[in-house]
């Protein structure tokens, strides 16, 4: 997908307005810009900003729903600020690194968004509080994303979490332990690199007890 390909993905798929596109490309400086002094993304996706990061971000919102979203990890702000900033809807981002929490307040700042909460905290030292969808990108492997971050769920919780090629296999991973309905998803920037959505997710001893 070329960068091209990718806005007009964004505006055929999504019907991104012209007005957000512009705001995207205001975000997409602003980490080019921050990543010239701490670590948020590889020189080498650069020149494929908008397919690897954007793109890459919104099609998560394919497969979630509306109402208050939490994301895991937000780190230079994918997806959490792409989200932010394509629906309305409160926003939780959770970030416990100092920079790229000092980073995620300013582009927020800057780009006025009224939607966000930033959670400058380790995910394990926030009160529980059920969302409508939770997100994670690059957070952690699938059976310690779902042991940290389960309390945060509900039955209708719908868990949006890219897993590049290991998705299946870490599936696999977590079949003893949970249950619920879970789909591999095609993503839709790289042939070699799926999503898994979730709902219903439970712990299978949790799921005992309560019968």
């Amino acid at each position: 997908m070329t960068e091209e390909e990718a806005k007009a993905w964004l505006q055929t798929e999504l019907g991104v307005s012209r007005e957000t596109l512009d705001r995207l490309g205001a975000f997409r400086e602003l980490v080019i810009e921050e990543s010239a002094k701490q670590n948020l993304i590889s020189a080498a996706s650069i020149d494929h900003f908008w397919a690897r990061h954007i793109v890459d971000s919104a099609q998560l919102l394919r497969h979630a729903t509306a109402g208050p979203w939490l994301d895991l990890g937000t780190g230079a702000g994918f997806p959490g600020i792409v989200v932010a900033m394509m629906r309305d809807i409160p926003v939780t981002f959770v970030e416990s690194r100092r920079r790229r929490v000092e980073f995620l307040c300013d582009a927020v700042n800057r780009l006025a968004l009224t939607n966000v909460a930033i959670q400058a905290t380790k995910l394990e030292a926030m009160a529980s509080t059920p969302y409508a969808t939770i997100s994670a990108r690059a957070f952690a492997p699938l059976p310690k994303l779902l042991k940290l971050a389960h309390r945060f769920s509900e039955n209708g919780t719908i868990w949006v979490l890219p897993k590049g090629k290991s998705a299946q296999e870490e599936l696999e991973s977590i079949r003893a332990s949970w249950q619920g309905s879970f789909h591999v998803k095609q993503s839709v920037t790289d042939p070699e690199s799926a999503i898994i959505v979730a709902h219903g997710v439970k712990h299978i001893k949790q799921a005992k007890t309560r019968r």
